[in-house]
């Protein structure tokens, strides 16, 4: 499995955007106001990951106290993170979509409360993508070591073939 690109995630948050904004201009006047709902769930979401995250790195580095972690475990939980970050870039960017069609709106109640829900809701979002590429990047592998034995540290502290 490769890292999440970050094109990728404003690849699908436009997309979103552009889906958001044509629905609005075709039958806003049909939508309901949009709900808080999302914006909580999301930061709760984004909370979870971040102490997630940071659980699992301290498992990872063998800290101490910490329980080993199931080998299988961690290609799960990048699994995860890059399912929560495509998603939260989706839902960010049909926020933001129809955030922008509210925009021309703003003197009137309803158009001014989605707008600031899509606001708050794009925001969340963007919380969540940055909480799921963290709990990403906790996931990846170490770096394997060079195969170069001059650089293989001795007990004296020097490198090198001991001289």
């Amino acid at each position: 499995m490769q890292p999440t690109k970050s094109w990728s995630l404003v690849v699908v948050a436009v997309c979103c955007a552009v889906l958001a904004w044509l629905a609005a201009t075709i039958g806003f006047a049909n939508f309901p106001p949009l709900p808080w709902t999302a914006v909580p769930a999301l930061l709760l979401l984004a909370f979870g990951e971040v102490l997630f995250a940071r659980n699992l790195r301290l498992r990872l580095r063998g800290g101490a106290g910490a329980k080993p972690v199931d080998p299988i475990a961690v290609p799960r939980v990048a699994a995860l993170a890059k399912a929560s970050s495509i998603a939260a870039a989706a839902l960010g960017g049909l926020a933001a979509g129809f955030g922008i069609y509210t925009l021309a709106s703003l003197d009137k109640p309803v158009p001014r409360h989605d707008a600031l829900v899509s606001a708050v809701t794009a925001v969340a979002a963007i919380a969540l993508v940055a909480a799921a590429l963290y709990l990403e990047r906790v996931c990846r592998s170490p770096d394997p070591p060079d195969d170069d034995d001059d650089d293989v540290p001795y007990p004296n502290g020097q490198y090198g073939h001991g001289s």
